[in-house]
């Protein structure tokens, strides 16, 4: 592979071409693809690609194939198919964009060292520093509005990713309206040590599930919050900075409907998070739902992409009922231009066990609503949204800087 060339070979961008017939919109040019790239972070680092002069070429063809041209640390980073999914992702949902390709090449000893200098100039600038390790993927499941199954979608894809080995944590910032205290049957006060909150432990083997809510901070599931937007976000915060959260594969964090301060508050502290939009099947929650998408790339957050919930009842002869709509899910994915990535089927034992703190993920795994949040981890650790490896990217910088 040849070693890539600088940004300035390809930043001249052709003028747009004429819409297409057909309505097929033009190829975008190769600024609005750079636009898109400087959303996408460095998982180490957490830079963007494009500050941190990884982006050495940009190309778009007239066809809408684009191909970006992208300079590692080191030819053998562990970190590149992560990249590429994040970098196709970002591009993706241009219009006109019909195939992203990614050529990766190494970087010489001066562009690494280039990379350092820029990132310990933006470190001084970086958002609050919290116990989330680096390493951790973080999936914020938000919604537009309430009573679409958002904390149950949150609580079963946490257990069903626990239940695949990983260590999870659980933090409940729908501060107003906590509920993953009951739906995990878990109560108590949380305890501290050393300084640090202790968040209580859901035993789901093979893996670990941590949880957090202001849920074991009240008095009981009855008392009001009377809390406005500066004090929750601080909430916030404080979940981030005092909870000992340990060595976290995921953070899934169940965030509160609709795009106010805590949506806000959390692009600030945890940028490098990534949202997951849950609706019903029904059109009129999908213009609602899109908000939420907005809001999130507005605030440079990326949008892993949407579960349907609430999608059919499921009879036991096999038969399948469509109570609430059909295709919401699919019709807001491509107006996002994401992925759907589950369909969980409505289901009494979904509500049950929400009730008595018994999740279909974990009690009831062989259920159609067990298969699907099983599915549903599973696509996401093993595709879109894996455990991020962080030996050998920017973890083995400093020896390259010194032997290179």
């Amino acid at each position: 592979m040849d070693t890539p060339t600088d940004a300035s070979a390809h930043a001249a961008a052709d003028p747009r071409e004429p819409e297409a017939p057909g309505g097929s919109p033009p190829a975008p040019t190769a600024a609005e693809v750079e636009g898109r790239l400087s959303r996408v972070l460095d998982p180490e680092l957490r830079l963007s690609i494009t500050e941190l002069g990884m982006v050495r070429g940009v190309q778009v063809d007239p066809t809408g194939v684009v191909t970006v041209d992208v300079a590692l640390t080191t030819a053998a980073c562990p970190l590149r198919a992560q990249i590429q999914t994040e970098v196709a992702a970002a591009v993706r949902t241009l219009p006109g964009v019909t195939d992203v390709q990614v050529r990766y090449g190494e970087m010489t000893q001066q562009q690494r060292s280039r990379l350092m200098d820029r990132a310990r100039k933006a470190a001084q600038h970086r958002a609050p520093d919290t116990e989330i390790p680096a390493r951790t993927r973080i999936l914020a499941i938000a919604s537009g509005k309430g009573g679409v199954g958002k904390s149950s979608v949150t609580v079963n894809l946490a257990v069903a990713l626990a239940r695949r080995g990983y260590v999870v944590g659980l933090l409940d910032a729908d501060i107003w309206g906590f509920s993953v205290p009951r739906m995990l049957g878990i109560g108590g006060r949380l305890r501290g040590e050393d300084g640090k909150i202790v968040p209580h432990e859901v035993p789901v083997a093979p893996g670990r599930l941590v949880v957090t809510s202001m849920g074991f901070l009240v008095d009981d599931e009855t008392t009001a919050l009377m809390w406005r937007g500066l004090i929750l976000t601080k909430a916030l915060e404080q979940f981030l900075t005092d909870v000992r959260w340990g060595d976290l594969d995921y953070l899934l964090i169940d965030m509160p409907p609709g795009t106010g301060d805590l949506q806000m508050g959390l692009a600030r502290l945890l940028p490098r998070a990534e949202l997951v939009v849950v609706t019903t099947p029904a059109r009129a929650a999908q213009k609602v739902a899109a908000r939420v998408a907005d809001m999130a790339r507005r605030s440079h957050l990326g949008v892993l992409g949407v579960v349907e919930n609430m999608s059919e009842l499921v009879l036991e002869d096999g038969r399948r009922l469509a109570l609430f709509g059909e295709g919401g899910g699919q019709a807001l994915a491509e107006e996002l231009r994401v992925p759907l990535l589950a369909r969980i089927p409505i289901a009494p034992d979904v509500a049950a066990g929400g009730d008595e703190g018994k999740p279909v993920a974990h009690h009831a795994p062989d259920s159609p609503a067990g298969r699907a949040f099983a599915a549903l981890a599973e696509r996401l650790a093993g595709e879109l949204a894996p455990p991020v490896q962080m030996a050998g990217c920017t973890a083995r910088l400093d020896a390259l800087l010194q032997t290179g």
